[in-house]
């Protein structure tokens, strides 16, 4: 737990929150980190899993997760797919903000619809 006195400082422009933030706010990154929380899977039954996502999309997805250390590529023995993505320690410590997140959206979805709904109004 991030000591309050301290937490000021973790919110500005070059701060590891914003690092946080950016990793989430990708629209699959979370996605795929969530899909995989139950364990490794090849890149087609992840598609499966996911639904929505294109092969492309999900390469990339899945590159830049491992890129910042959060989804290893694993060879798998044949037959079958050849490789698998699993979550690392780091992206598994992932899992309980990507969920506070969903939860948090859950109870207030509606509402920032709603007020988008409101601003689109004013504004067109």
């Amino acid at each position: 737990m991030v000591d309050r006195s301290a937490a000021s400082g973790l919110f500005l422009a070059d701060c590891r929150a914003r690092l946080a933030f950016d990793l989430l706010a990708n629209t699959w990154n979370a996605v795929v980190v969530w899909a995989l929380r139950e364990g490794p899977r090849p890149p087609g039954e992840l598609r499966g899993r996911i639904g929505g996502i294109s092969p492309k999309v999900l390469t990339e997805t899945l590159r830049r997760l491992e890129y910042n250390g959060l989804v290893e590529r694993r060879a798998r023995p044949r037959p079958g797919p050849r490789v698998e993505y699993g979550l690392t320690e780091l992206g598994r410590s992932l899992l309980p903000p990507i969920e506070a997140f969903g939860e948090w959206a859950f109870r207030h979805g509606d509402e920032v619809l709603a007020a988008q709904d409101r601003a689109e109004g004013r504004l067109g």
